[in-house]
């Protein structure tokens, strides 16, 4: 049940801090005291939009905190799935915080969370049912919503809910698919075509290093086999080897093997410079090789130039600087491709799976079909014998059903059909009832839905607007009895439901010199009597207002 609310900096309250008790409460004032305002705070903890316009003073944050206990509702499987502390002694603490700027925080037992979770948690835990919340009864999606209430497997609309999406996805997936094939086969002409011209090539990963290579060497021949030819002579020499580079170190190598007879100096100099013939000689004889592996050959010179002119057009056509990512573009197009081929393959096992999930979510429809139809017809029964002490004794209520495809409600549309007077067709609601009876009406349901929803509290806002007399009292009377099951909160203008309560509230507005403000404070019993008299005589209490409030009073 709600146990506490506080308000601080929020519109005209500056700070409120009311504790709440089981039972019935009743919270009474003057239209634009500030019991809207506590609505609209309420409403902030169901996840409702903040503004910043309803901060009372800029420089602070406004702050609307309520405390449940829940000690007996097995919530402990929400804060595990959202990873929220669950406190032992069944007390949960749901906070938002607006700054300035609008801005707004949330959190669940000090944790922060997100509004989708706050709002999970808190339409389990409170029902705000106001006059615009009568509007509800013409939804037919509504309609639908208190049949699956009302019946005893809560679970299986969840269950069909579930099983739906599932559907749903695997459909959406399909459509995907099929517009991302579509595509891909528009374009798997252009695919193969591009693929083609690189796979014709064959190319070979640094094939174009090697190619340029061997083009520059066989566009450069003469010159090659030119400096190659220098390289020799000057190494070895003409015919009889002399004024060569090897003819000269041969002689240097001589005369340091003769100083290493007479001067210990020159060391090992003489093995050093052998080291260095020997590495000439061998260079000399790698430079004669090459000569003799340098060909002029046109016709290869000719294939290179071709094949790297098809490489370079590919790598322009394509912004790519070299062979090998042309192969990496090759193995993308193969993929594309290769895709292409999967997309039915998928598709098509995609379809099997939709067909298979369509089985069960029909079957599941039809169970929850079945079961609203068992429903509806206790509840018509239900009603019916409710609305009658209220003032609508010739009520004649008939919910119609109709098959549709399955939908995301199952295969139900669903139409409640009220009758309030003799020998008047069943209409919907919004076309034969006025704000009165569809008020009492709302009351109604929520008194046969408290009995079977384990629901902490419910807040009715002025639901009795437009009822007085005897009618008014019967209210009272069911709202009592409502809240033998659930903590009921009642917002009313009548004497004869104020006098119903177990626990009395006044707003009002106080002036101070800077500002005006809302406050509230609980009525003891004398503060009742007078409260209540007001309300059945204005503002001139009367001795006989005074004693028809302690008859109303004493009669409950």
């Amino acid at each position: 049940m709600l146990k506490q609310l506080k308000i601080a900096n929020y519109a005209l309250i500056d700070k409120l801090d009311i504790s709440f008790a089981p039972g019935l409460t009743i919270i009474t004032g003057e239209t634009g005291a500030g019991k809207s305002i506590m609505m609209g705070a309420l409403s902030l903890i169901l996840g409702e939009k903040a503004e910043s316009r309803a901060i009372r003073a800029l420089d602070k944050k406004s702050v609307i905190e309520v405390v449940f206990n829940i000690n007996e509702y097995g919530l402990q499987h929400f804060f595990a799935d959202n990873d929220i502390e669950y406190y032992n002694d069944g007390d949960c603490i749901l906070r938002r915080e607006i700054s300035p700027n609008g801005r707004s925080r949330a959190f669940i037992n000090d944790t922060p969370v997100t509004l989708p979770v706050m709002r999970a948690l808190s339409v389990q835990l409170i029902d705000i049912h106001s006059q615009h919340s009568n509007m509800l009864l013409s939804s037919h999606r509504y309609q639908l919503d208190i049949l699956d209430n009302l019946h005893s497997d809560k679970a299986l609309p969840i269950t069909y809910h579930n099983e739906y999406e599932k559907y749903k996805r695997i459909e959406t997936r399909i459509h995907e698919l099929r517009e991302t094939n579509e595509r891909r086969k528009a374009e798997e002409d252009y695919l193969q075509f591009q693929l083609s011209q690189i796979a014709e090539l064959k190319l070979q990963p640094g094939e174009d290093i090697e190619l340029e290579a061997s083009e520059r060497r066989l566009s450069n021949v003469n010159e090659i086999k030119n400096l190659l030819w220098q390289c020799e002579q000057l190494l070895e020499g003409d015919d009889d080897g002399m004024n060569s580079i090897l003819s000269g170190l041969a002689q240097v190598s001589a005369n340091l093997s003769n100083l290493n007879r007479i001067c210990d100096e020159t060391g090992d100099m003489s093995d050093r410079l052998e080291t260095v013939i020997i590495d000439i000689k061998d260079m000399s004889r790698s430079i004669s090789a090459m000569q003799n592996d340098i060909v002029d050959d046109p016709a290869e010179l000719e294939r290179i130039r071709e094949r790297l002119s098809n490489i370079y057009s590919l790598e322009s056509k394509h912004r790519v600087k070299s062979v090998d990512e042309l192969l990496e573009l090759q193995k993308n197009f193969e993929s594309q491709v290769s895709e292409i081929a999967d997309f039915d393959e998928e598709i098509n096992r995609l379809e099997k799976e939709l067909s298979s999930q369509q089985a069960i979510v029909e079957d599941i429809a039809a169970k929850l079909s079945k079961h609203r139809h068992e429903t509806s017809a206790i509840f018509e029964t239900q009603l019916k014998e409710l609305a009658v002490p209220l003032g609508m004794k010739n009520l004649q209520f008939k919910i119609e059903f109709e098959k549709i495809p399955f939908s995301a409600t199952g295969i139900d549309a669903v139409k409640f059909l009220f009758s309030f007077n003799k020998q008047q067709p069943l209409m919907p609601v919004e076309s034969t009832a006025s704000g009165g009876e569809i008020s009492r009406l709302m009351l109604c349901i929520k008194s046969i839905i408290a009995k079977s929803m384990k629901l902490p509290t419910i807040i009715f806002d002025e639901v009795d607007t437009g009822v007085s007399g005897d009618i008014a009292n019967r209210m009272g009377e069911l709202m009592k009895e409502i809240s033998k099951n659930i903590q009921v909160i009642t917002i009313t203008h009548l004497p004869q439901v104020a006098a119903k309560g177990d626990n009395h509230f006044k707003v009002y507005k106080q002036d101070t010199d800077e500002s005006t403000f809302t406050a509230v404070r609980q009525l003891d019993n004398k503060e009742r009597v007078m409260e209540i008299a007001a309300m059945l005589s204005g503002d001139k209490v009367s001795e006989a207002a005074i004693n028809n409030a302690r008859t109303l009073l004493n009669g409950n």
